[in-house]
């Protein structure tokens, strides 16, 4: 099974539900999003659409990471942020992030750390622990940036039982239950457009023992997310 989808809404909701197997929510990432905003996602979409929720970054990011531009309202004490440690702060966003994910019916959950989680011990130590703690009828995917070699990616998806969340042409998918690849482009970064060479690349990386979500998170992610549709309905007919 393989859905394709997007990060985020770069078209108009409706549009994109329809046009969709999922979408990645990401303003639940930025900031705490009212229960309203949420029913008010999955009323618009049908039941055939699969909302993937972006974790609260009060979760893996410290308060002097600079997307706190876009977040409103305070949780708790700002130097408890961040870096999965067992604070009252993290389990409150967590617990936003859980109630979030049930109101739109959602299956996975994915965590995005900054470049500055390194992988050291503390870190992964926090990690592990946070992940068995709140294991439970999601499927937590985990997207690490920076200086992590395969060795230590795999390590900690094993240890903490996740799955791995990857953009395959910049880091090998390491493993777990599913597989969530989130495509960033290649050369020109976010404004890059898939290439159909790129996309047929794309097609060899997908395990074919697992569900497997494609989420394309680039300037062109919704003409991209179609091709690539479109490539996998020639492929199944």
């Amino acid at each position: 099974m393989v859905k394709v989808g997007t990060c985020g809404f770069p078209v108009a909701m409706k549009k994109l539900f329809l046009s969709m197997d999922a979408v990645e929510t990401q303003k639940t990432f930025y900031t705490p999003v009212d229960e309203e905003t949420v029913r008010r996602w999955r009323s618009l979409a049908p039941d055939t659409l699969e909302f993937t929720v972006k974790a609260l970054q009060v979760i893996t990011h410290p308060a002097t990471s600079p997307t706190y531009r876009r977040f409103k309202g305070e949780i708790g004490n700002r130097e408890n942020y961040g870096f999965f440690k067992g604070t009252d702060e993290v389990k409150r966003a967590m617990e936003l992030t859980l109630e979030r994910a049930k109101i739109l019916k959602a299956r996975v959950i994915v965590f995005q750390t900054p470049a500055s989680f390194k992988p050291v011990p503390e870190n992964l130590e926090n990690a592990i622990r946070f992940f068995r703690e709140w294991k439970g009828d999601f499927d937590f995917v985990l997207e690490v940036r920076g200086e992590w070699k395969e060795n230590q990616v795999r390590e900690l998806i094993q240890k903490a039982e996740i799955s791995h969340a990857v953009d395959p042409f910049k880091f090998p998918y390491v493993g777990g239950k599913i597989a969530y690849f989130r495509l960033h482009g290649r050369g020109k970064g976010y404004r890059y457009e898939y290439t159909e060479k790129d996309l047929g690349e794309l097609l060899d990386m997908i395990p074919q023992d697992r569900s497997v979500y494609v989420m394309f998170n680039n300037t062109n992610m919704y003409r991209d997310a179609l091709k690539f549709r479109e490539l996998l309905k020639k492929i199944a007919s």
